[in-house]
């Protein structure tokens, strides 16, 4: 009679480990390299515009915030950051909320549509808007030939030129994101608000927009963050009429070199973008909590 195997014994409880700590060495190494000392060196060098001995270190950020031109252009910031939010949220919630409720197969070539200007050089997209806006572009041409004017618009150097081309840059952010939402809302609250009597208004206003409201967050954040810090389509679509501080910025570096108040700009900057972010993870974290 044959006996069975003896049942292997059992290996003790040890905590699952996918590597040694030593080997995020490298990682950290090249984090504190290439992030955490360039920052140290910016937030030192925006200290060190004051004379020698009058141990006035915050000069930089008391002529940023008092001084009436710097502080318009920082209001000018915030406006156009938040201007340029809320187009890209007024057009990617619709188009979001086509994709997840309505495309069906279509789906996925609406996705890549919306990722493959990402994929492009944000010079080339600036330079066909400019093709577009241009005394003799399409537009204008268009506009004439349908006998709408009669001599070519200035589109170009334009505050609503620098809008339009900021929007279709950072929609898909913004579009993206909701739609990683609403593909996970429940849809049979919708149906039961139906059923129990709401209209197609009410039941959005009350259940579909609560539902997707972390995904609004979400793109807001990541848009409001990358308007702040954009430089190329202001330059190139605003030629100057729209001055921000990342403008600025760029003046003080091959202009005038001036690169302590440059700094101190850049850790402005830098401290608006991690406030935004605070906030965004302290509301999406409260409503997780409910």
């Amino acid at each position: 009679m044959s006996t069975l195997p003896d049942a292997p014994a059992p290996r003790p409880n040890r905590a699952y480990r996918l590597a040694r700590n030593s080997w995020a060495l490298p990682a950290l190494a090249f984090l504190l390299l290439f992030f955490a000392a360039p920052l140290i060196r910016n937030t030192l060098t925006s200290f060190s515009g004051a004379e020698e001995g009058s141990g006035q270190y915050f000069d930089n950020y008391i002529r940023l915030f008092t001084d009436a031109f710097y502080a318009g252009v920082l209001l000018e910031t915030l406006k156009v950051s938040v201007l340029v939010t809320l187009i890209c949220l007024v057009i990617g919630y619709p188009v979001a909320y086509f994709m997840v409720r309505y495309a069906g197969r279509w789906n996925p070539f609406l996705v890549f549509c919306l990722i493959a200007p990402l994929l492009t050089s944000i010079i080339m997209r600036t330079f066909g808007w400019e093709v577009i806006f241009a005394r003799k572009g399409l537009l204008n041409l268009f506009l004439m030939d349908a006998g709408l004017i009669s001599r070519p618009l200035d589109l170009l150097r334009n505050p609503v030129s620098v809008y339009i081309g900021l929007a279709h840059v950072l929609a898909p952010f913004m579009v993206l994101s909701i739609t990683a939402v609403l593909q996970g809302a429940d849809r049979r609250l919708e149906e039961a608000a139906r059923v129990l009597g709401a209209g197609p208004w009410r039941t959005f206003l009350n259940v579909t927009w609560p539902m997707s409201l972390e995904g609004v967050m979400t793109g807001s954040i990541l848009v409001f963050v990358l308007t702040n810090g954009s430089f190329l389509t202001m330059l190139l679509l605003g030629g100057g009429t729209v001055k921000t501080l990342a403008m600025l910025i760029y003046q003080q570096f091959n202009l005038t070199q001036d690169v302590a108040f440059a700094s101190a700009m850049g850790n402005v900057l830098l401290l608006i973008a991690l406030i935004g972010l605070v906030l965004q993870s302290r509301v999406v974290s409260r409503r997780r909590a409910k």
